[in-house]
């Protein structure tokens, strides 16, 4: 019996080495794409509080119509994972790919011109109008660039190959930064260009990351793809539900900002603190649920029940071990992980209450990451939306409103109806996922 039990143990752990293997490559290229926007503050904040107010919005602005396209992008590793378990020969369907990212991002290109013509009529002050516009008429043309990278980024992920892809994002944090001071404040004879400057450096940034991978990806040009109806068909069947989850969520989290806002600058400094932390310790969870989607997709491409099973509970306990850890960390260390953000007493001892809510939203979301994850691999997305658009509009936003504006627990109240949410979305993603494998289980046996 004992034998056995070490056997499994054994076993596990080589499923878990290759989890955190593929894992730290991506967990580098998410930290690196949140730092490259962290880069895009520090410096508009050095420049003036005009350029930070208005990059604070445009960016805003952009990053919703981004996120939504880089949803239909997520759909492709799991998609080309599937086909590699069933030995189908996708590498040619790598110029497809290409064709689709740049038509879904000519589709989220002329949404943000749509929008721009409203941004006069959304209540900014006069001076941050045309600021924002000029950012956003500028980065619209990075939506292609964006969604690019991020295509060529999934395409690798299906073969594994994580190292290179995300070593770009990590140069490209540099390079960002160095863009930003040249254009942003007038360097080596280029003019003082302030919010144009920003939108500009990062126009650059997102291109030549998307012009160094493609240039990688070269040998995956060979040859032509004869079914590459049946893979648009299924990259969009997949990825627009994902696309929609995302969108729920980072507009969830945006409507709450803007609520919070209402109150007073000290609940909304807190709550962007708190968002910040969270975000951040986010980045190992959402990395290992990439790679369990890669791995359970080409296992369910395969119809290796056994694989599926483990890579689901290895992910499962790799995030959720990470998590605990993490609210071991918040319980222990607060104040310290506070004064990292701010050293005003003031914004610390109203931060500190909401810890003890937070610390619950860290499991429930990992767990719900952990999920997600699986179910993205066996190609099961549109669970995902739905419950993402049930779980934040349906009880967070409605809770947290309830408990702000007619209790008056403000900032607790908001993170409480946040917790509650992702606690639904956990629990409906749990009885989703075992619900699928067990259907599984009887169409493989």
């Amino acid at each position: 019996m004992s034998a056995n039990i070490l056997s499994k143990i054994k076993e596990y752990k080589n499923y878990a080495k290759q989890l955190i293997e593929l894992s730290i490559p991506i967990i580098l290229g998410n930290v690196g794409n949140m730092l490259i926007n962290v880069g895009d503050v520090i410096v508009a904040g050095r420049h003036s509080t005009t350029t930070l107010a208005a990059i604070s919005v445009a960016s805003a602005i952009f990053m919703t119509f981004l996120i939504a396209g880089i949803g239909f992008m997520a759909s492709i590793s799991p998609v080309v994972s599937n086909l590699r378990g069933q030995r189908i020969p996708s590498k040619n369907l790598f110029r497809v790919t290409t064709v689709y990212s740049l038509l879904i991002g000519l589709i989220f290109c002329v949404l943000i011109w749509l929008i721009i013509p409203t941004v006069p009529y959304m209540g900014l002050a006069e001076n941050l109008s045309y600021y924002v516009v000029e950012y956003l008429q500028i980065s619209s043309w990075g939506t292609f660039a964006g969604l690019l990278f991020v295509a060529f980024k999934e395409f690798l992920q299906a073969y594994e190959i994580v190292v290179f892809p995300n070593l770009i994002v990590v140069a490209a944090i540099f390079l960002n930064v160095f863009l930003n001071i040249v254009f942003v404040f007038g360097y080596f004879g280029f003019p003082e260009l302030g919010v144009k400057g920003l939108a500009i450096a990062s126009l650059i940034v997102r291109w030549l990351m998307a012009l160094i991978l493609f240039v990688y990806c070269l040998p995956f040009l060979r040859g032509k793809a004869k079914k590459y109806k049946s893979y648009i068909k299924d990259l969009i069947k997949t990825g627009w539900p994902i696309s929609l989850a995302m969108f729920f969520e980072f507009l969830g989290f945006n409507i709450t900002a803007v609520l919070v806002g209402k109150f007073s600058s000290v609940y909304a400094a807190c709550h962007n603190i708190i968002v910040t932390m969270t975000g951040a310790t986010y980045m190992v969870p959402l990395s290992i649920s990439n790679a369990a989607a890669i791995k359970v997709g080409f296992a369910n491409g395969e119809k290796n029940l056994q694989n599926i099973k483990r890579y689901t509970l290895t992910g499962y306990i790799l995030i959720i071990g990470y998590m605990l850890s993490n609210m071991v960390l918040y319980s222990v260390f607060p104040n310290q992980l506070l004064n990292i953000f701010t050293k005003d007493p003031v914004v610390v001892a109203t931060c500190l209450p909401v810890f003890s809510i937070v610390l619950c939203f860290l499991l429930f979301d990992g767990m719900q990451c952990a999920c997600a994850g699986a179910l993205k691999g066996l190609k099961e997305t549109k669970p995902i939306m739905w419950t993402m658009a049930f779980a934040y509009p349906f009880v967070s936003i409605p809770i947290g409103c309830l408990l702000a504006f007619k209790y008056n627990i403000v900032l607790n109240g908001f993170w409480i109806g946040l917790a509650c949410g992702i606690f639904v979305a956990c629990v409906i993603s749990n009885t989703i996922l075992i619900r699928k494998i067990k259907k599984l289980a009887k169409v493989y046996s």
